[in-house]
């Protein structure tokens, strides 16, 4: 595909955002990716791009925080994942890219429907059970394949553990770096991963651990509610451009 300037500074945002995302500031920032990526090619296109790209950040993510995962939601996670990564590939590669495009807008949406709404989740009154984990990994892992929106899924149901951050993190950073391995192999059957851009676009991959180094120091630095009303306007925009476009 032919790539021009403005082609050129999506690619580079993208690889941002990855980082950003991997070195801690979550899926609400991934949930930006395909999208955004979408803009210039076909949504199983870019969800290939966007899978090489996040596999990358997922080496820098897991240097980061690396032996800070909680095992015990990781076995309950995992298991189910492995189910929702395999559905939510047969949807994506079976699914006209117009169709998907709607599914994208909508899956895009909930994400900041359900960033208004995560606030509440520290404070409500919550009884754990095992079924919990098995669907949030389901639900993560499929949702992640069909769209790179497992952000919220995996973190509403993390949250809800009351964990230590790091713990938090790097739970979090490992299933999500198991959950796009998994992907992989489906990917390349189905031609997803354009090997020919990738190579093309190497000079954005150094932009990836700047990313990810970013995302750490903002953790403590950013006002987390002007980054949320940020990221909610940017999530609608994107939502709303992949329904009506």
């Amino acid at each position: 595909m032919p790539i021009d300037l403005k082609t050129s500074l999506i690619f580079a945002l993208t690889a941002l955002l990855v980082g950003l995302a991997k070195g801690g500031l979550g899926g609400v920032v991934g949930a930006m990716v395909v999208p955004l990526l979408s803009t210039t090619m076909p949504v199983l296109q870019a969800s290939g791009l966007a899978l090489s790209l996040l596999l990358v950040g997922d080496v820098f993510a897991l240097r980061l925080y690396w032996k800070q995962w909680d095992m015990k939601y990781l076995r309950l996670m995992l298991p189910a994942g492995v189910i929702g990564v395999v559905m939510g590939l047969l949807l994506l590669t079976s699914l006209p890219d117009q169709v998907l495009r709607r599914l994208l807008g909508i899956m895009t949406l909930v994400v900041a429907l359900y960033k208004l709404a995560s606030d509440s989740l520290t404070q409500v009154t919550y009884t754990p059970r095992g079924w919990h984990g098995i669907l949030a990994g389901w639900l993560a892992a499929f949702t992640s394949a069909l769209a790179n929106a497992g952000g919220p899924p995996a973190t509403a149901y993390l949250l809800l553990q009351k964990m230590p951050p790091l713990a938090f993190l790097g739970t979090f950073s490992l299933f999500f770096a198991v959950v796009n391995f998994l992907k992989l192999p489906g990917f390349l059957t189905a031609r997803a991963i354009d090997l020919s851009l990738l190579g093309s676009l190497l000079w954005v991959l150094p932009l990836i651990p700047v990313g990810v180094w970013l995302g750490k120091q903002l953790l403590t630095r950013l006002n987390p509610k002007a980054f949320e009303r940020l990221m909610l306007v940017l999530l609608t925009y994107a939502g709303v451009s992949l329904l009506l476009g």
